[in-house]
């Protein structure tokens, strides 16, 4: 690229990086994006890039093909209601394992290696994320939910001290069991 391809790139972006200087941006990040290692490092480089000039970003990542491995390596069946994962017990310890244990900590870790600093966690840390259980057109899902509340004191403590949130949404129930949100 071009001393002046920058520049212009830089001039078209000013507006925005004025506007949202100091927010909080959650970014929900998966599927192929996940996968794909160039976009993988891409991500990694715009959040650094978006705390460097101000922003607060916030990522709540994904890992279903994980998921899917980790099922397949254990010979149980993922099963769909209308696109969304049936989570019973079961599978959400698997989801879990996966999420909270494997593909959160590999992420913050990746980012770590490029400069940036993170801290994994789950939306059952720290009462982070509470939520009730989804039916979808009168199917039941399981474990699966909708998140209601965020307690922003966890997310605020952690990015007014220069670290940026790595979170997988897994919630808080009052039965002591954590779910799956959407």
């Amino acid at each position: 690229m071009d001393e002046q391809f920058n520049a212009d790139v830089l001039i078209e972006a000013l507006p925005y990086l004025r506007r949202f200087s100091g927010k909080i941006i959650v970014i929900k990040y998966g599927g192929a994006a996940m996968i794909n290692e160039g976009v993988r490092q891409s991500v990694i480089q715009d959040l650094i890039l978006m705390e460097q000039v101000g922003m607060k970003p916030v990522l709540v990542h994904g890992g279903g093909p994980e998921i899917d491995r980790m099922l397949k390596k254990l010979n149980k069946e993922a099963v769909f209601v209308e696109g969304l994962r049936y989570t019973d017990d079961e599978t959400m310890e698997i989801v879990q394992m996966v999420l909270a244990g494997k593909v959160n900590k590999d992420l913050v870790e990746l980012f770590s290696r490029a400069g940036g600093k993170a801290v994994g966690v789950c939306g059952s840390d720290g009462g982070l994320f509470m939520g009730k259980r989804l039916r979808r057109n009168g199917q039941d899902l399981g474990l699966v939910g909708d998140i209601q509340t965020v307690n922003s004191e966890v997310i605020r403590t952690l990015l007014d001290n220069g670290i940026i949130p790595w979170s997988r949404a897994l919630r808080s129930r009052e039965t002591k069991k954590a779910d799956s949100t959407t």
